[in-house]
């Protein structure tokens, strides 16, 4: 075997020259490293999870506006869990304002449902005694109307509906413009409205004493009754508790 020189033999590689050859394998190691640097295409579909990644180490800046939404967007957002139920709210009235429209027969000819008309206008038997001024016309001045339940708890109005098509008077006066008492009973007059058999209202027609009924007396501006040709028409509500509703009976 042959050996080297003893001046070769105890020369041994100083420092500076250690760091040099270091620093060289360094640059050569970053240049290898830039070179097979991963690109997105490098990466299968699907294959980084949201388990793979790290919470809080993605921000918005890292994330293209619009990129994260769902597979189906259609512009909207999907609709969050189902919220749990509120309290019910109070009880509110039932069939409030109902209504009916009579016209100057007596005749219902509109309404929201459960009116009838019993009698319109009768003349009754007189039962007055002999000898005495008949009473058949006592009821000849109202309508009567079943209204297909028990009014106590209930509220009546009435109201006088103008017919300004109708010459009422004979006067060819039909605009409200005549001057005098009642000259314009297409525009005016009176009307009075009870329910029926109560202490207060009596009703005189077979059928009609009973708290389903109620009356209705239009009458002339100076409170006389109207008589044939005279007729008003007007409207009739019942308001309040409705939830009682009998069947209507003629």
């Amino acid at each position: 075997m042959k050996l080297l020189p003893s001046r070769l033999r105890d020369r041994r590689p100083s420092a500076a020259l250690l760091v040099s050859v270091s620093a060289l394998l360094v640059a050569l190691g970053g240049t290898s490293y830039a070179a097979v640097k991963i690109q997105t295409s490098d990466i299968a579909n699907g294959a980084v999870t949201s388990a793979k990644i790290k919470n809080e180490t993605i921000g918005s800046n890292d994330v293209r506006d619009g990129s994260l939404r769902p597979r189906d967007f259609s512009g909207n957002l999907p609709a969050g869990p189902q919220g749990p139920q509120g309290p019910q709210g109070p009880q509110g009235p039932a069939g409030v304002s109902r209504w009916a429209l009579v016209d100057s027969s007596g005749a219902i000819i509109s309404q929201s449902g459960g009116f009838s008309v019993t009698t319109a206008y009768p003349t009754l038997a007189n039962t007055s005694p002999e000898g005495t001024p008949s009473n058949a016309l006592r009821a000849n001045g109202n309508v009567y109307i079943n209204a297909g339940e028990d009014l106590s708890n209930n509220g009546i109005i009435a109201t006088i509906a103008l017919q300004n098509t109708v010459d009422l008077n004979g006067d060819a006066i039909t605009n409200g413009r005549a001057m005098g008492a009642d000259a314009n009973p297409e525009f005016s007059g009176e009307i009075a409205v009870s329910q029926c058999g109560t202490p207060i209202t009596a009703c005189a027609p077979a059928g009609t004493g009973n708290t389903n009924h109620l009356v209705v007396s239009p009458r002339n501006s100076d409170g006389s009754p109207t008589a044939d040709g005279q007729r008003k028409r007007f409207y009739v509500i019942v308001t309040g508790d409705s939830t009682d509703p009998v069947t209507a009976t003629p």
